[in-house]
């Protein structure tokens, strides 16, 4: 059924979730504070409102794509008083678990139902439509959303209560981080050992060692043909997005008391991976940081 949705931060991410969206049938409008993202939208066929309050005041369903957990609350801040009755706020942000905590309070002080939706799959999945998404709140509010959430993703998991669809993010990429570093390491071994890219991804690949970052995302051109790495390690995911999920992973272990020593280390490579001006390269690119690491 054809719904009026809001998508407020038409970025990188954003955007092309509204098109898709579109695509699917839904009137879709949008705002966002950087003209150029809204020239953007506009050309793809999304309503462009002047304001946030404005977007949101007719809407089905809102979704929000921002930075971080002030700019979510600040936007939910703004626009809950506005929705009307019933409307569903989606957030798909990546932020801390207690901020997606606090935006689902705003939401529930209106008795309105609320998702809090992270992503998984980057650039290319959001244009594409196979995103994963990691849903939190109530069984009530995930069943509403689930149909627009396939619209825009492959799969949608629901992850449990209020904060929980950032808690899976949170820990799905320190495993992220942690790996890519792992196979960064496992390839510069190979190649001061002699042993080729294509050697060394035909073993790993089918062996005890396999994982996400050698199949689909191997950082070494070659092998897997649709990785950054034979694009000039051009994102894909920014090495300055993976540093701000890793942050937010020892954010959380603090709070939580858990002990994370590889999620603070791999924090900490990519910290200085960021710092030596890599931060909009792919996070992929690690291995080039890798390399020049002194044992």
């Amino acid at each position: 059924m054809s719904k009026s949705i809001v998508v407020i931060g038409l970025g990188n991410m954003g955007a092309p979730m509204a098109v898709n969206l579109i695509k699917a049938g839904h009137k879709v409008t949008g705002f966002d504070l950087t003209p150029a993202c809204c020239d953007a939208a506009r050309a793809e066929g999304v309503i462009i409102a002047s304001s946030a309050v404005e977007a949101v005041q007719s809407a089905d369903v809102v979704i929000t794509m921002l930075p971080a957990g002030k700019h979510v609350l600040s936007v939910w801040g703004e626009i809950v008083p506005a929705v009307r009755d019933g409307a569903l706020l989606i957030d798909c942000s990546t932020i801390d678990v207690e901020s997606a905590r606090k935006a689902h309070a705003l939401a529930a002080a209106r008795k309105l139902p609320s998702i809090d939706a992270p992503v998984s799959g980057g650039v290319g999945g959001a244009k594409a439509a196979t995103l994963t998404f990691m849903a939190g709140g109530s069984g009530e509010a995930f069943a509403a959303a689930k149909p627009v959430l396939e619209a825009m993703g492959k799969r949608i998991v629901h992850c449990g209560d209020a904060g929980a669809g950032q808690a899976a993010k949170i820990c799905n990429n320190m495993i992220l981080g942690i790996s890519m570093i792992g196979v960064s390491e496992a390839f510069a071994l190979a190649e001061k050992l002699g042993l080729s890219h294509q050697a060394l991804f035909d073993v790993a690949s089918t062996s005890s060692g396999q994982c996400w970052s050698i199949t689909s995302y191997c950082p070494v051109p070659g092998p897997v043909p649709a990785s950054p790495a034979n694009n000039g390690y051009k994102p894909g995911f920014a090495a300055a997005l993976m540093l701000k999920d890793l942050k937010l992973s020892q954010e959380a272990a603090k709070v939580a008391g858990a002990a994370t020593p590889l999620g603070a280390h791999a924090e900490e490579i990519y910290a200085a991976f960021n710092a030596a001006g890599h931060d909009g390269d792919d996070f992929s690119g690690i291995i080039n940081h890798v390399r020049g690491l002194k044992r």
